[in-house]
């Protein structure tokens, strides 16, 4: 059995994907925009994925913008029937690289029609609805009209199954009157567990939830007490944290991103490794310090 199977599986929607997955937002230009230094490079971190076992790989246009649908056109159309992919919506790039919300009905649809043309697909089998109430993480604010939009779209056959992203446990409860919401993607690591709750109640309810950053995004996990426990398993401080993530709860779907094929392998080997409970005492008490 190789090492991205003994992570084991989830449901997604109506499929069932592994629970290490592959994030395509670092195969966009530094800062996530613009064109990579080396499209080659990205191109073979993607199909290196793919024959690893990888089937569920998370994207966005507005990654580049559009760069990062467009090297997974290249690099692996025609897709397998078997892949999944999962694109976001509800935000643009400004010229200057700022992230901005993109929540209006035609800026919806418009994402969700460069999506399919970028990817190459006919329908999108996934989309997460990102909020953008606040650039410091989920904040209180109505989903109803773009949700409907998306609902819309749904119904016309270009979309399959909708979740949410940066959102709060009421936005989901709310945005569950409108449509099914299949997973939620928010930010979570060993350091940053506001979700501990959310987490367990997903799992309760049958939902993914897919963590962002979950080796801290743009400012890397840090930390003693890991370092001290990836020395002890002859492992990486990284890829303890993700292997935290695996056992921290069945309904969590990792999609750590990389640029480099060598990374990517060491984080498909995460489900090698074997935490006990002392150390997962150790690392439950990061996020106290942090």
């Amino acid at each position: 059995m190789s090492s991205i199977e003994k992570a084991g599986t989830y449901k997604l929607g109506d499929r069932t994907v592994k629970r290490m997955g592959y994030g395509a937002m670092q195969l966009a230009g530094k800062g996530v925009f613009g064109p990579p230094k080396d499209r080659d490079a990205a191109i073979a971190v993607l199909r290196e994925a793919i024959e690893s076992g990888v089937d569920h790989i998370d994207t966005s246009d507005f990654y580049g913008p559009h760069v990062t649908n467009q090297i997974i056109k290249e690099a692996l159309h025609p897709y397998s029937k078997d892949l999944l992919i999962v694109s976001k919506i509800g935000a643009k790039r400004g010229a200057d690289a700022s992230w901005n919300p993109a929540f209006s009905r035609q800026e919806l649809i418009d994402a969700v029609h460069d999506n399919l043309r970028n990817l190459g697909i006919d329908v999108i089998e996934a989309i997460n609805l990102r909020a953008m109430f606040s650039h410091h993480g989920p904040a209180e604010g109505s989903m109803e009209e773009p949700l409907t939009v998306l609902a819309e779209l749904q119904q016309k056959g270009l979309i399959k199954h909708i979740g949410l992203s940066n959102v709060t446990r009421k936005q989901i409860e709310d945005g569950r009157k409108i449509t099914e919401i299949v997973c939620v993607q928010n930010q979570y690591n060993l350091a940053h567990r506001e979700d501990d709750a959310l987490i367990d109640q997903l799992a309760d309810e049958g939902t993914a939830y897919v963590p962002f950053f979950p080796l801290g995004g743009f400012s890397p996990l840090q930390s003693s007490t890991l370092s001290d426990v990836a020395t002890r398993l002859g492992a990486t401080p990284l890829q303890v944290a993700l292997a935290w993530l695996l056992k921290r709860s069945p309904n969590i779907l990792l999609i750590p991103g990389t640029s480099s094929v060598g990374h990517l392998r060491e984080n498909l080997a995460v489900a090698d490794i074997e935490l006990t409970q002392d150390a997962m005492r150790e690392l439950n008490g990061i996020a106290a310090k942090a």
